[in-house]
């Protein structure tokens, strides 16, 4: 007994020890805390940038006085008072052209009035603020307004507004929307599902229940491990090789009569975005089929139930919600790319809108990063728009993860 006691101290020695042990406990507890502080600051520091660039004071004229088209007010202008003057003041074949996109009859009153501005007024931007300086300097920018541009009008503006979700792009900044890149992403995340899905699952319970245990099994579990590290670009030039070149007659709708398209289309970047995002759901899915009790497999071949009937009714919709809330996770991954996408043939500057997956295509981090190497101010506050708008579809589909999680999760 006093053998055993000798290593443990005693007296003033153990409290001593014990105080160096609380001292450690307290620092690693700071270190943590601090971590967990740096990380909402550094995500607090983004959001903030991204919210000072789309809100804040904006200096523009119009190239065409409003006199000249209407006495009433132009905020003021009603469907129909704003269709006259589009067939008035537009030439017949600009009108007849818009017309022929869409029945000029059939568009809101909100369309015919950003056409009104766009075509006959022509907005032109003089200087744009970021909303810091546009809170703490109003004082000052409406001096230098009122110094450099004297006829410019002075209002602030929220650049994140209905009409910038369902308008297409436009070469000028005040017209331009994201309503063609937001569409060209979901057609994108579509194409992906639909085709990394099924072969993720499958791949995954295939190594899960049945693969046998050997060197081949390892290699090929590697691999894919290997592969979901493999940079994303690298994923891009097998887009542009398999897809793009090598199917072409496929993915550009050759072989079903298409004749007007080539082989980027949004079809080859969904499927080259399944690939990259494929080895992810494997592993997602192989660890939630891992999670499911060994002991609901033995009960159900203890009844005589085959190894696929195990799997189709008691392995799989056991682990069904790790499989889609890793799934949800994965695909969200292919609203953020932009490498693979330029690679495939991704458009830069697109206004119509995808109809079909052989359709040529823009998505909302190509149409981000064309904006923002744009040297005008106003291309950048629309950049942090559509920054905003990926931000909220990327949190959407995670809280989608969740609810799922927490719908079909189930407690052992």
């Amino acid at each position: 007994m006093n053998e055993q006691n000798r290593n443990y101290p005693e007296g003033s020695a153990f409290y001593s020890e014990l105080r160096k042990r609380y001292l450690t406990a307290t620092i690693w507890q700071t270190l943590f805390l601090s971590a967990l502080v740096i990380a909402v600051v550094s995500l607090t520091a983004l959001i903030y940038n991204v919210l000072d660039g789309a809100f804040g004071y904006v200096a523009f004229e119009y190239k065409n006085d409003p006199a000249e088209f209407t006495p009433t007010p132009i905020h003021e202008l009603t469907k129909e008072e704003l269709l006259v003057i589009l067939k008035e003041g537009l030439s017949s074949g600009a009108y007849n052209k818009l017309d022929n996109e869409q029945k000029m009859e059939k568009r809101s009153q909100s369309e015919l009035y950003i056409l009104f501005l766009e075509r006959l007024l022509q907005i032109d931007t003089k200087a744009t603020w970021s909303m810091t300086d546009s809170l703490t300097r109003g004082d000052e920018i409406r001096a230098e307004v009122a110094e450099k541009y004297p006829d410019a009008e002075l209002e602030f503006r929220s650049w994140l507004t209905p009409q910038f979700l369902t308008t297409p792009m436009s070469s000028k900044a005040e017209f331009a929307g994201v309503r063609t890149a937001v569409l060209g992403s979901l057609w994108l995340v579509g194409i992906a599902i639909l085709f990394a899905l099924p072969v993720g699952v499958g791949a995954a319970v295939y190594l899960q229940e049945y693969a046998p245990k050997n060197w081949l099994t390892n290699i090929i579990q590697t691999n894919i491990n290997n592969l979901a590290g493999v940079p994303s670009i690298v994923y891009g030039m097998l887009g542009l090789a398999v897809f793009v070149r090598l199917l072409e007659t496929l993915t550009s709708g050759a072989a079903f009569g298409v004749t007007d398209s080539n082989g980027r289309t949004v079809l080859s970047a969904g499927l080259t975005m399944g690939i990259l995002v494929l080895p992810l759901m494997i592993i997602n899915a192989q660890e939630a089929i891992k999670a499911v009790p060994d002991s609901l497999r033995q009960a159900a071949f203890g009844v005589g139930a085959t190894r696929w009937q195990t799997v189709w009714y008691h392995v799989l919709p056991n682990a069904l919600p790790g499989i889609m809330t890793g799934s949800i996770l994965a695909i969200s991954r292919t609203l953020g790319e932009t490498a693979p996408l330029i690679v495939v043939g991704a458009s830069t500057f697109i206004s119509l809108d995808p109809d079909s997956p052989f359709s040529k295509f823009t998505a909302l981090p190509i149409q981000i990063y064309q904006w923002t190497t744009r040297p005008q101010a106003e291309f950048h506050a629309i950049a942090a728009s559509a920054i905003i708008v990926l931000l909220v579809l990327l949190l959407s589909l995670n809280a989608t993860a969740i609810l799922l999680r927490n719908r079909f999760q189930r407690r052992w």
